[in-house]
């Protein structure tokens, strides 16, 4: 076999960017865990001794910390009084937890991932699954945290008002269901925005339902919106007006179940909607920055969970002729992309 050595020191490099931003992940984590990156937002240039002072920490570390950072091309370092500076756009990313940009929670899936590796290595020859709640703690608050900025981005600007007729709803009181809800991010966002409408959120995951009710109380909105444990494929009532999967369905260990549990529920006027990963039909077509995260998360975290409950594991990266199948076969006879965003397909069914 005959080597091409520049081919050969070329994709080296790339090993070598992969394994840096790999590294500068837990970096990342540590920078949000400990306040680095909130004290640094809006502080203009730092040296290493008055970042430590404002957290409470060691100069020599946070020394270390911020020339990694720098390397990494997260913060800038200027010579002349070797300080270093989180720019303000890198502030909107890192600091600001109501920002629709804010993405520390990524890398906290990130770390889940590396945490149940092992777990995986070995589902790999078992065949074996993996549920979502047996993944490692820091998975649910990461999740919640990065969907939720997207949710604040997305939810009430876009994603609902690109639904025929929902928001009139809403905003005259609707009934909601939001399943596989985890922590409540989305059902809370909803409920502040609708202040007419009841929202119930589901989840299988007790320690996540106890959170969303304590959040709930948390924003003032818990007189309008309870949580339950429950699948997606029995959740409690009928008759509403908006049922909301969001980012979920492809985890399901019963995609198709869930969608004649949703069927039945609706209203006869009601919505589905669905939130999934922006997926392509072909691989292909997923051969990209976007869909390297997602096929990643898939086989960590997407397709292990469905796995455990011996469903079809439809993975992260489904594409919308695969969710139309689940969505048909549920009875539903209406289904459209109602919207896009580079991360996301907004799915709307109707009875």
């Amino acid at each position: 076999m005959t080597i091409d050595e520049g081919k050969l020191n070329e994709f080296l490099g790339k090993i070598v960017s992969d394994v840096g931003s790999a590294m500068s992940a837990a970096l990342v984590v540590l920078g949000d865990r400990i306040g680095l990156w909130r004290a640094m937002a809006g502080s203009g240039p730092l040296l290493p001794a008055e970042l430590a002072r404002r957290t409470d920490t060691t100069e020599r570390y946070v020394r270390e910390w911020l020339n990694a950072m720098a390397a990494a091309g997260y913060v800038t370092y200027e010579p002349a009084t070797r300080t270093y500076v989180l720019p303000a756009e890198h502030a909107v990313a890192l600091a600001d937890s109501e920002s629709p940009a804010f993405v520390p929670g990524l890398f906290q899936v990130t770390a889940a991932m590396w945490a149940g590796e092992s777990k995986i290595a070995a589902n790999f020859r078992s065949g074996a699954g993996l549920e979502w709640g047996h993944q490692h703690p820091c998975l649910f608050e990461g999740t919640e945290r990065f969907f939720r900025s997207g949710y604040l981005g997305n939810l009430i600007q876009t994603w609902l008002p690109a639904l025929d007729g929902v928001v009139a709803k809403l905003e005259r009181g609707a009934r909601v269901a939001d399943v596989g809800c985890g922590v409540g991010a989305s059902t809370i966002i909803m409920a502040k925005a609708y202040p007419k409408s009841t929202l119930v959120g589901f989840d299988y995951h007790a320690g996540s339902i106890e959170l969303a009710r304590q959040r709930a109380k948390d924003a003032g909105v818990a007189d309008r919106v309870t949580f339950e444990v429950a699948k997606a494929t029995d959740f409690p009532g009928t008759s509403y007006d908006l049922i909301a999967h969001f980012d979920c369905l492809h985890d399901l260990e019963d995609p198709v179940g869930a969608a004649k549990h949703a069927r039945n529920a609706i209203a006869k006027d009601g919505t589905w909607l669905i939130v999934e990963p922006f997926a392509g039909d072909r691989p292909e077509q997923n051969h990209n920055p976007v869909g390297r995260v997602f096929y990643a998360a898939s086989t960590m975290l997407c397709v292990p969970h469905s796995l455990s409950q011996h469903g079809p594991a439809l993975g992260a990266q489904a594409g919308e002729t695969k969710l139309r199948e689940v969505v048909t076969s549920g009875g539903f006879r209406a289904f459209r992309r109602a919207t896009e965003t580079p991360f996301n397909l907004v799915l709307e069914a109707r009875p």
